[in-house]
């Protein structure tokens, strides 16, 4: 798929916000989907350390859901992913508006999916950069 699907996105956005999770908890809103780039935004109020700045565990949450999403559909009907490793290395701080997380494959296998994540603030300055990997597998 090499654009958004509103039908996909809307129900992917439905299944991540569903109440209770981390993802709905934090705010993050599903922007555009595809296993070659799905991108998201999250606020950054509300998901603030104590000085109130991004906190570094919601860049890695809102890097490892659009990783995982990607994976995911990469991964095909009656299949999963699962993340085994996050890295994430945080460049700027940022105190208020929105951060917008994209993420592309680095490498797109039958058993395992890696991701390049990129966060940005609304300014375009780069924020995080993370990377992920997933092992696919099946649904049972």
């Amino acid at each position: 798929m090499t654009s958004t699907d509103p039908d996909l996105l809307a129900r992917l956005q439905d299944s991540v916000g569903d109440l209770g999770t981390l993802t709905q908890r934090l705010g993050i809103e599903l922007l555009t989907v595809s296993s070659e780039r799905v991108s998201a935004r999250m606020p950054v109020e509300g998901n603030t350390q104590v000085v109130g700045l991004l906190h570094g565990g919601a860049s890695a949450a809102l890097a490892e859901t659009v990783g995982s999403v990607a994976a995911t559909l990469h991964a095909g009907a009656g299949r999963g992913a699962v993340g085994v490793d996050l890295s994430a290395t945080h460049h700027r701080a940022v105190r208020s508006g929105f951060v917008t997380a994209v993420a592309t494959p680095l490498h797109l296998g039958g058993r395992l999916a890696t991701y390049d994540v990129t966060i940005t603030d609304e300014d375009g300055r780069r924020v995080c950069t993370a990377r992920l990997t997933c092992m696919l597998v099946d649904r049972t």
